[in-house]
């Protein structure tokens, strides 16, 4: 595999496994949520992350690399947290909310990092283009559930 081919295996990677965490994320604001509208959302969000997760997948495959599996450290943390904050908020929905906020922040940003990285190839690129796109708007579905005065 050529070093640029790693470089984009490795950015790629990186985007596989915020997508782990962000499967695992939602799993778990689903469970930690007994508000039906919320569990319906997290299970479309977590739905999404798997389909994302699966194509870049493919990616990585087709450039001759392997696949990265499990979720990042800050994951395993920002899950930890979850279960903190929802223990001490009695399972509130805005913190819930605002939880998953965070996760989304921090998926947008690894994202954005990836696409400034200038190790893409032009297909590489608009698939991840087209899924941070996606991303935002589910970001700005949960900041605008977390701004609601219905929260």
């Amino acid at each position: 595999m050529e070093t640029t081919s790693k470089k984009t295996v490795s950015l790629i990677n990186d985007l596989i496994i915020i997508n782990h965490d962000r499967i695992e994320g939602y799993e778990r604001a689903a469970k930690e949520t007994e508000d039906p509208q919320l569990k319906s959302i997290f299970s479309h969000m977590a739905d999404e992350s798997r389909q994302f997760k699966n194509e870049l997948v493919r990616e990585v495959v087709n450039k001759g690399g392997s696949p990265a599996e499990g979720t990042t450290t800050s994951g395993k943390v920002y899950r930890a947290w979850m279960d903190i904050k929802a223990a001490l908020t009695g399972k509130d929905r805005k913190a819930i909310i605002a939880s998953c906020e965070f996760g989304e922040d921090a998926a947008l940003e690894t994202y954005e990092d990836v696409l400034k990285s200038g190790e893409l190839s032009a297909d590489s690129r608009n698939i991840i283009m087209r899924q941070k796109s996606s991303l935002q708007q589910s970001h700005d579905k949960i900041k605008l559930m977390r701004d609601s005065a219905n929260i």
